[in-house]
């Protein structure tokens, strides 16, 4: 249910990025679409995009990047600016010591770009592998997330559960930056806000656009808030991001026929990766109407549309949720790669600008000049007269100078 709850904090530049689980079918070479994954951060980078946060999956072949930190490592060498999140490392899956020297690591040769994105494990069939009990992965990323957080800060740690032990350990280099950004994913159910919370971390709502997410985004929030302030932690809408499938073009019509692409693509793999929790469905029509009005899971509501429709998307997540610090979409590779980066090329042109107030001073001075104009205009023309005339005098006085 859509709630118009007051938009409690509106930074002056909302930040933009891209989600990547990502998504690529099972016709597509692997190295073929890491590649393009690793492109399309360049785009967004080029186009003055804030963030990219890279997933972790080892099952099910359309979610390709079993290792975000490599996949980083890659696209910091190619990009200036853009900073780069796991999104995210399955605590569940990782060894604690192992993992903080990895990220420290990482960020040392990103040169403090990196954010540090923290899940339980999205996959099923990823932890049956690996013989972990599905039941126990948000349980397993409690215990991996305390001891991760002491390490980060330098702290010395002796810890011991049935799935990990630490003697002693502490991390021989910390991580580049002073503050390394700790992000919690959270979907549908309390246990990501409310370790966010507990830790003091940001918050990351990969599932904010879908029925039940969207719908508990403000208490997701609120129960945010109520950890920390039990844990005497300190949280902040700032660093609350929440993702959405979305695919714009100039109009409506060609956003809806660039889907022809890969929409179907995208239906099968969660029909066969979901069984009966997502619909079959017969043509792209049917898919983009389920896709648009239902959603598909935590996958969430797709916004097929145009600048305009994005504005609108976005401004109700914020009055849904009460104002959060970024914006990501979904890449989701349902359109080709033009039309793709066609589409957050028309975010960088016209939805960032609304949201992040860079032509706040534009616009009146463009309303100043024109309401001047007549002015300026003559004070221009007779500039100009006065140096014919000056032109002119100096060649008369040089004439009587000769003569």
């Amino acid at each position: 249910m859509y709630r118009e709850n007051p938009v409690t904090y509106q930074p002056r530049r909302l930040r933009f990025g891209a989600f990547f689980a990502p998504f690529h079918n099972d016709r597509t070479s692997p190295t073929f679409a890491i590649e393009r994954d690793l492109d399309l951060v360049q785009w967004l980078d080029t186009m003055d995009f804030d963030e990219a946060w890279i997933g972790e999956h080892h099952s099910g072949a359309y979610e390709c990047i079993a290792s975000p930190e490599l996949f980083i490592a890659t696209a910091a060498e190619r990009t200036r600016h853009i900073r780069m999140g796991t999104g995210v490392s399955s605590l569940s899956y990782h060894q604690p010591l192992i993992l903080a020297d990895r990220i420290a690591q990482l960020d040392h040769q990103t040169r403090g770009r990196i954010m540090f994105g923290v899940g339980p494990g999205q996959l099923v069939a990823d932890a049956y592998m690996m013989g972990v009990d599905p039941q126990s992965l948000r349980e397993r990323m409690g215990e991996s997330l305390d001891v991760l957080v002491k390490l980060l800060r330098g702290e010395t740690v002796t810890a011991k559960t049935d799935w990990f032990t630490l003697n002693e350990a502490r991390m021989h280099i910390l991580p580049y930056q002073e503050d390394l950004e700790v992000v919690v994913a959270s979907a549908i159910s309390p246990s990501g806000a409310r370790l966010a919370g507990q830790y003091g971390a940001g918050m990351l709502s990969v599932a904010a656009s879908s029925p039940k997410g969207f719908e508990a985004l403000a208490d997701s929030w609120a129960i945010c808030e109520s950890k920390a302030e039990e844990y005497q932690q300190t949280v902040d809408r700032r660093t609350w991001r929440v993702v959405a499938p979305i695919h714009i073009a100039e109009t409506r019509e060609q956003a809806r026929q660039d889907l022809e692409y890969g929409l179907m693509d995208m239906f099968n793999y969660f029909h066969k990766f979901g069984g009966s929790l997502f619909p079959q469905v017969k043509d792209l029509d049917e898919a983009i109407e389920v896709w648009t009005t239902g959603g598909l899971g935590a996958f969430g509501v797709g916004l097929v549309g145009t600048p305009d429709d994005l504005v609108e998307h976005i401004q109700k997540l914020q009055h849904q949720s009460g104002g959060f610090g970024s914006f990501l979409s979904l890449a989701h590779n349902a359109a080709n790669y033009e039309a793709t980066k066609k589409s957050y090329e028309l975010i960088a042109r016209y939805v960032m600008p609304h949201f992040q107030h860079c032509n706040d001073n534009r616009t009146p001075s463009l309303e100043w000049a024109s309401s001047n104009a007549d002015r300026f205009m003559a004070e221009y023309m007779g500039g100009i007269e006065k140096a014919f005339k000056q032109h002119e005098d100096e060649i008369e006085a040089k004439k009587q100078k000769a003569g």
